[in-house]
Parts: structure tokens; sequence; C-alpha cells
């Protein structure tokens, strides 16, 4: 979505994601990736996103007509607390919790969440856990890309609006019923899981990894 000379790219705006990381119970990895994917969905499919009148909708429509930057941020205690009361949606989800931030200017991040730190954010990987029900998106990452969290978390979410915005409509639809959850595939080849793909995420360059790079991808995997 927008390319290198789109006139709506200009300034940058990206959506901020924030991860909830208290020292005594940091999240795991995984749950994080879920979160945050799952969060990016509820947000694009929020009656305040998707009505024309509504109170985000204008907001989200100038990002998508640009690059869908997003940014992933990690904040605890009363920094949290602030954050939580600005615009958006938060996903409570295996001990992690995420909140997707109605999307700005890059150059006007408000202060809550300017104050929670960007680099950095990387958690403990876990063993793969079992698939929720039916219907869910699964995600995959490039096994071969080394990314911290906060960047994982991002290309999920990436992943998880490009299938959104592209996944056949009744499978969409009963996704973002059940409430568009996420599970990310870790015991399956990358080449096998491209055979499925529905989105492929390929990177802007911005952090960690250089310009094109595929780092996730994403398909809806439908009750029988």
């Amino acid at each position: 979505m927008g390319s290198d000379t789109d006139p709506f790219d200009d300034p940058p705006w990206a959506m901020q994601l924030a991860v909830r990381v208290e020292k005594a119970s940091p999240p795991a990895h995984a749950a994080v990736c879920e979160a945050a994917a799952t969060a990016v969905v509820r947000l694009l499919t929020d009656p305040r996103t998707t009505d024309p009148e509504g109170e985000w909708h204008a907001r989200v429509h100038r990002w998508e007509s640009g690059r869908i930057r997003k940014v992933t941020r990690r904040g605890r205690g009363v920094r949290w607390r602030e954050a939580a009361g600005l615009a958006g949606v938060t996903v409570d989800h295996a001990g992690a919790q995420v909140r997707a931030f109605v999307p700005g200017p890059v150059d006007q991040v408000p202060p809550p969440l300017a104050k929670m730190q960007v680099a950095g954010l990387d958690l403990a990987r876990e063993e793969p856990k079992p698939p929720p029900p039916a219907p869910y998106a699964a995600l995959v990452l490039n096994p071969d890309v080394t990314m911290s969290t906060g960047k994982s978390a991002a290309q999920a979410g990436h992943a998880a609006q490009l299938l959104l915005r592209n996944g056949r409509a009744p499978d969409v639809a009963a996704w973002v019923a059940a409430g568009a959850p996420a599970h990310l595939v870790a015991d399956t080849p990358w080449k096998e899981c491209l055979r499925y793909a529905t989105a492929v995420v390929r990177d802007g360059g911005f952090t960690e990894v250089p310009p094109g790079t595929m780092t996730a991808l994403a398909w809806l995997v439908n009750a029988r």
C-alpha cells in the first residue's frame, strides 16, 4: 500500500503498538505477536473505523493510503496506564497485553506513547502451543531472518492486516466474527508455508532488516 512517491506518505504516518512488559511477569514472544495481530484487526474492524462517520475512520484511511508502518513500543506501570487512555484497542492473550492505537504522524506521537521505549524489546521464545479453534489466522515469521520481538510483533500485525484486506470475504467475515484470533506457526517449513500464504509481508527496511525482506506470511484456517 503506497509507494515511494505517494503524496499521502509525507509526513509518514504509523500505527503505534504498545506491549505491556512488567518486570515481574513479562509476556512471551509468540503471545505478543499473536496479540498484536489480533489488536490490529480489531482496530481496523471496529465500528469507529469502518463507519464513514466514525471517529477513527479518517485517520485510518489516511494511514492506509500510504505505507502501513507500525512501531512497537513497550511500557509498564504508570506509563502503560497513561497510554491506555489514548484511542485504541487492547488485546489480552496468553499472558500478553498489546494495545493498537489509532494511527497518526510519526512526528506527533502523543506524550504518553512517546515516553515508551521503542528499541530492545526481545522476549523469551516459548515452546510452540496448539492453535486455537478455527477460524484463526496462521502467522509465520521467516526463520532465516533475525528480528526482535518488537519487530516481529509489527510484522505479525502487517500480515494480519493484509490478510484482512485480501482474504476471501466469507472467510474473513467468519474470522472477524470470532474475534480475529491468531496463531504463530513454528513447526512447518517456510517453503511449505509459502504455498498456503494469502498474505506476504515484504519489509520497508526502516529497521532491523534490509528493504524488501520477506518477513511474515499469513493465511486463514477455517472451521470445517
